[in-house]
């Protein structure tokens, strides 16, 4: 039977010698990938109660348009993410566009002419520099009078806490924290790192109000941000927790008053969360998040055997194949702009959807270098699918993610490493 299965592989451009690699690593990761599924089933008890304490029936799947007006069925859906996420309210709408869209509505929400963001943890993720101003940018929070401040992160990656209590001063009005790496090669924060860098910065200024960037991190741990004192957390649908499934989305979970703000953000003031329709995507948006345990456990598996296969042949890998995950992103090192199209080419060469296309770097909006993107996904630019991309810049590190099953996941990094091997820039041990 193992020999059918390494046919099979073969078939899809893998070949034996690679196969029989990935085959080695996998019999090391039995016990991890068991620490996986126990998480994955706490998180879809957890998704599957609130489902049932909300009542949710065939009737919330009806499609509405227009004003969207008494829309029962979005309602309810954020009602379950509010349950899940432990919130005192949520807003889950088609209408935010992507993670950066819904942390954008969060930021311009809740800060108001001379206040101050602060970054307690470095550098925020490339789009959000646009946003705050960083790079200057029309309709940015500094050109609207917001102030931004940041901590970098100390040498061994944790936080300055004298230099964030230094940076917390009257105006200080919301504090943002990037629980995934984003483009930076440094350990993601766990639920319980952010729980105690939120605490301590409440300690300081009691009531400064956390927004957490949740992005790839949803159901990676049995505990969310909100979980241990976030104010709003928030990411897109297109990953994490729309299973696969939801074609368009974000949200933010948090206490009423910043969620109000928010939905007065989104749509305008005075209307808020009672209008936007759902446009017959609620069946979607549902199902998707009723799947997201079980499809970012998959992820997850992939996430740990690319660094499983990677790190022993001396690529240095963010985390480490025995280090804990608190998101599904895994970065490799790979030293060449040629190392990160080989890659790239391998995980798109193993992607159901435009496979036979081949991924090349480009002046991706709201990045300062250039891209490259893998993603042969069903839903653009769901990197809760399989994809892997990266910037074009030192150290040449690839950030890997998704796949919508641990078996997709599997043959792309498979075959991620023998595009390396194809283009002599990696040899497999004997």
């Amino acid at each position: 039977m193992d020999g059918d299965l390494s046919a099979l592989y073969a078939r899809l451009g893998v070949s034996p010698r690679v196969y029989a690699y990935g085959e080695a690593a996998l019999e090391r990761l039995a016990d991890r990938f068991g620490e996986i599924d126990a998480v994955a089933e706490y998180n879809q008890g957890k998704v599957l109660a609130s489902m049932r304490e909300n009542r949710l029936s065939a009737a919330h799947f009806a499609a509405t348009t227009g004003y969207g007006y008494d829309d029962a069925g979005r309602e309810v859906l954020e009602r379950i993410y509010a349950g899940i996420f432990h919130t005192e309210a949520a807003l889950v709408r088609p209408q935010i566009t992507c993670g950066t869209h819904a942390l954008a509505v969060a930021l311009s929400a809740n800060l108001l002419p001379g206040d101050e963001l602060l970054s307690p943890a470095g550098a925020p993720y490339d789009t959000l520099e646009e946003v705050i101003g960083i790079r200057e940018s029309p309709c940015s929070l500094a050109e609207y009078g917001v102030s931004y401040r940041q901590v970098d992160l100390l040498p061994d990656g944790s936080f300055d806490y004298d230099g964030i209590r230094s940076a917390i001063h009257g105006k200080t009005k919301l504090i943002t924290i990037q629980r995934s790496k984003g483009y930076a090669v440094r350990p993601s924060f766990s639920v319980e790192q952010i729980g105690e860098l939120i605490r301590f910065c409440k300690s300081v200024k009691p009531d400064v109000k956390v927004l957490v960037d949740n992005c790839y991190g949803e159901f990676v741990e049995r505990r969310e941000p909100s979980d241990v004192g976030a104010d709003m957390t928030a990411g897109s649908l297109i990953k994490n927790p729309g299973g696969g499934l939801a074609p368009a989305g974000g949200y933010i979970c948090g206490t009423r008053a910043c969620v109000e703000r928010c939905a007065y953000r989104l749509s305008a003031p005075g209307l808020g969360q009672e209008v936007g329709a759902n446009l017959g995507l609620l069946p979607a948006l549902y199902q998707g998040l009723f799947l997201a345990p079980a499809v970012t456990a998959g992820a997850l598996k992939g996430a740990v055997f690319a660094a499983n296969l990677y790190e022993p042949l001396g690529f240095p890998c963010v985390p480490g194949g025995e280090e804990p995950r608190h998101d599904i992103i895994q970065a490799v090192e790979l030293g060449s702009r040629e190392a990160m199209s080989a890659f790239c080419l391998g995980i798109q060469s193993a992607a159901p959807v435009d496979s036979f296309v081949t991924p090349e770097p480009w002046p991706m909006p709201g990045y300062d270098a250039e891209v490259i993107m893998a993603a042969g996904a069903f839903v653009q630019g769901s990197s809760i699918e399989l994809s892997a991309d990266g910037p074009i810049r030192p150290p040449y590190a690839v950030y890997f993610q998704g796949g919508l099953t641990w078996y997709h996941a599997k043959l792309g990094i498979l075959m991620s490493l023998q595009k390396l091997a194809e283009a002599g820039l990696v040899t497999l041990p004997e």
